[in-house]
């Protein structure tokens, strides 16, 4: 079987840099798939929404408190992307403390159309919007992907059950 390739994107982030000084020293910066993926193992999970109750209470929090035990398990980076603007997440990590997880905005969701993960979730005033999945990148290549069951437009929710830390943990230590 011949393994997926992660899509190429281009995502706009915005970065610190003290030199421009005041309360806000952040500037646009361009970063590509390949910056993130090549060469590198990546786990990037992706989730609805910053903000939103799953994605806040347990979604991202298990990655960023499992951040060692991914790095002692080979995993050089992870991701967690959302189909929102580079200043909503970099608030909600703000809010929750996140230190250790990249937080990549895929505001226009191309990574996630891409992937084939967009969803329609306008009858929660969600707009459009990543479904909930976890994957195992290597130089590029998926090598595995954890999606949440029921792929489809306008869910009542997505719980976390197969897109957390723990299930890529096991994974990752099981291989």
């Amino acid at each position: 079987m011949t393994q997926q390739i992660v899509p190429e994107t281009v995502f706009q982030t915005r970065v610190r840099n003290p030199a421009l000084g005041g309360e806000n020293p952040f500037e646009w910066k361009t970063i590509t798939g390949k910056d993130i993926f090549a060469g590198k193992r990546v786990v990037l999970f992706a989730l609805p929404g910053a903000f939103t109750p799953a994605c806040s209470e347990s979604h991202l929090p298990g990655y960023e408190r499992h951040f060692d035990d991914f790095i002692a398990a080979g995993i050089d980076t992870i991701v967690c992307l959302a189909v929102n603007d580079a200043f909503v997440m970099h608030q909600w990590a703000k809010s929750l403390g996140i230190r250790n997880v990249f937080m990549l905005p895929d505001g226009n969701g191309d990574f996630t159309r891409l992937m084939g993960m967009l969803v329609d979730r306008s009858t929660q005033g969600l707009g459009m919007r990543s479904w909930r999945y976890s994957m195992l990148v290597d130089d590029g290549r998926i090598e595995k992907i954890f999606a949440e069951a029921g792929l489809r437009d306008n869910p009542a929710g997505v719980p976390v059950k197969v897109s957390g830390a723990e299930t890529m943990l096991a994974y990752l230590q099981n291989s």
